[in-house]
């Protein structure tokens, strides 16, 4: 069976990791998304929250037997390895993704040389769609609902009023 793990912090998910999500699941038998905690960055919604809010927004898209989401807090080589995942799925939006992706799956490989990489180019309708730039919108009270699933839409609103 081949496992993946298609990591992030997810605050919030946007329709572009949907995509990811779904995509992956057309080369992988089992997908684990890990909901990470990443110590440079401030959240909006806490560790909790993005996991109910994933698990909602995927529930009408996805088969969910074969998905697990799961929070972790460590590295996401160690993540991989507790998950007895050898391959991680990456998102790249532009080429600046790339080469910040290029660089940790070289970091990850040699941490772990059973780990292999595999990039998956976002499609062009999703390509400026980042969970940053939904919520500085959002802050601006501007619509999201194109970005985001209606649950998270109305987390986000509920969040900025």
């Amino acid at each position: 069976m081949k496992k993946a793990i298609y990591a992030g912090s997810f605050d919030p998910v946007t329709v572009g990791h949907i995509d990811i999500i779904k995509r992956s699941l057309k080369v992988v038998d089992h997908l684990v998304i890990g909901v990470g905690d990443n110590i440079k960055k401030k959240y909006l919604f806490d560790a909790k929250t993005r996991l109910n809010l994933l698990r909602e927004s995927l529930k009408d898209y996805i088969d969910m037997e074969k998905v697990t989401i799961k929070f972790f807090n460590n590295l996401l080589v160690d993540f991989a390895k507790e998950e007895d995942a050898s391959i991680l799925i990456r998102g790249i939006r532009a080429f600046s993704d790339f080469d910040y992706e290029y660089q940790i799956a070289l970091t990850n490989q040699d941490l772990s040389k059973n780990i292999e990489t595999i990039f998956l180019i976002a499609r062009p309708n999703f390509i400026f769609i980042s969970s940053s730039t939904v919520k500085e919108i959002a802050h601006f009270k501007k619509d999201i609902s194109k970005y985001v699933t209606k649950i998270v839409k109305e987390a986000i609103e509920e969040k900025f009023k």
